[in-house]
């Protein structure tokens, strides 16, 4: 079986990889540059899964299946910025997209101000904010790992987006 990843992102190939192998053991993964056809910072719950989806669709050739992950704000009441981040993942099999979402967490006031009113991808966004001296955080532990201190990482906060997608195909 042969698992196409849209993205070269080591960290979101990592999570797909972790998840997906528990329940195809013998799948080989190959990581595709795809463009997601959305904001390179996605905004709201429409832009985020609509970059999942276009990633997944644009990595699917020679595969069984191709898998994507994306980040993006959405708005959620009753929070101190009115935006949380969350993961998209999208699985197609050729003929239907199977969706699910990750955990959200709220980021900082100005990270968010910062990419909402000013445009800033949250890679320099965070930088910009005083948060790391990292240029590449989403190659690694990500704003996530920076926030809880190392506790919990970008793969570990992208993997039930992927477990959930898994859901719904029925696996």
């Amino acid at each position: 079986m042969i698992i196409r990843v849209g993205s070269l992102n080591p960290v979101k190939l990592e999570a797909i990889r972790a998840v997906m192998t528990v329940r195809f053991p013998q799948a080989g993964f190959q990581p595709v540059g795809v463009d997601s056809g959305v904001s390179v910072q996605p905004i709201g719950l429409d832009e985020t899964l609509r970059g999942a989806r276009n990633r997944a669709q644009a990595a699917f050739a020679n595969c069984d299946l191709s898998v994507a992950l994306e980040s993006g704000l959405i708005p959620v009441p009753q929070t101190t910025t009115g935006y949380m981040n969350l993961t998209a993942c999208a699985i197609f099999d050729g003929r239907e997209m199977y969706l699910g979402l990750g955990p959200a967490f709220e980021l900082p006031s100005e990270v968010t101000r910062l990419v909402v009113e000013e445009g800033l991808e949250l890679d320099p966004a965070v930088r910009q904010a005083g948060l790391t001296d990292n240029e590449r955080i989403g190659y690694a532990q990500g704003i996530i790992g920076v926030l809880s201190g190392g506790r919990v990482t970008r793969m570990d906060y992208s993997r039930p987006a992927v477990s959930m997608a898994l859901v719904r195909m029925g696996l």
